[in-house]
């Protein structure tokens, strides 16, 4: 327990505790997280079993019987009967599923690439930043599109549908792991410097136990916060490409591919079928980024 009170009372939880802002934020996160965790358990529905569909209760408006089926439901239907409150709670399983998997593969390569450059300098150094340089001069969401193309170009065709998942993580986390790259370079640079290092080159470490074992450890606050960022603008990136009808499949239909199928009854006047979906979005990468601004606040000694 004095582990716990320590925690409780230290400079990161009293700065949670007096923020409103990241509170609230928490809590939004965790409710969606939960609900997207737990749809299977929590939704009336399972909107991608055929057999519980039924069309007469296609464009059913929010909280209003159906005229055929005298059915109501809380979110209103799609054009197919599905009930969006349950289409939505499986579309975020989706969203958070490849936000996650996206950030930590860009977490991963990026703090490795970061570590190699900063710790071994010289031509290593030179490629993986003259790399990253260039990989900058583009918008992201042109590089995912772009990687998830030539991805999918050698996914053999009878299995595309099963691995659009995962091309579409590759695509999102090749395309986002420069910023981890040169926060860790540039801490690394710094920590390489200071007398601990020179005392372990000094008994014989080996480079890699002085990465991992000394390095890593002072570079993991910064990445933390850019991690949590990064999931906000991973799940907007899924988001964006799913809309474009380059990301998630309709059999697996994530927030951006619900949006998308909104689009088309927007102006016909079965504006639920957007609403919703995209208010959730919103909810989802508001709460995430705005949990990460205080996140990197919190840990920024200048500010203490």
């Amino acid at each position: 327990m004095s582990g716990l009170k320590r925690f409780w009372q230290s400079d990161l939880m009293w700065s949670f505790r007096h923020s409103p802002v990241a509170i609230i934020s928490l809590l939004v996160t965790v409710l969606l997280i939960f609900t997207a965790i737990c749809a299977p358990l929590l939704a009336p529905h399972n909107p991608f079993d055929p057999a519980t569909l039924n069309l007469m209760n296609g464009f059913s408006r929010p909280m209003e019987p159906n005229q055929f089926t005298n059915e109501v439901f809380l979110m209103g239907t799609d054009d197919q009967g599905r009930d969006m409150y349950s289409t939505i709670m499986y579309g975020m399983r989706v969203s958070l599923f490849v936000g996650f998997m996206a950030v930590l593969f860009s977490m991963t390569l990026g703090v490795v690439l970061g570590l190699l450059a900063g710790y071994l300098g010289g031509w290593v150094d030179i490629i993986i930043m003259r790399i990253a340089d260039i990989q900058l001069t583009f918008p992201s969401i042109l590089v995912a599109m772009l990687i998830f193309g030539i991805a999918k170009g050698f996914t053999p065709i009878e299995m595309r549908e099963q691995m659009a998942i995962w091309v579409l993580i590759l695509a999102i986390g090749l395309s986002d792991w420069v910023k981890f790259a040169r926060v860790v370079r540039g801490a690394t640079l710094v920590e390489k410097a200071k007398e601990y290092i020179q005392a372990a080159k000094l008994i014989d470490r080996k480079p890699i136990a002085i990465m991992l074992s000394h390095i890593l450890p002072n570079v993991l606050n910064p990445v933390l916060v850019i991690a949590t960022i990064s999931l906000a603008l991973a799940i907007i990136a899924e988001a964006t490409l799913s809309f474009l009808g380059v990301g998630a499949p309709p059999t697996q239909p994530s927030l951006g591919t619900l949006i998308r199928i909104g689009q088309d009854y927007l102006f016909s006047g079965e504006w639920w079928i957007l609403f919703f979906p995209a208010v959730t979005l919103l909810a989802l990468a508001l709460s995430v980024n705005l949990l990460g601004d205080w996140l990197r606040d919190a840990l920024n000694p200048r500010l203490r």
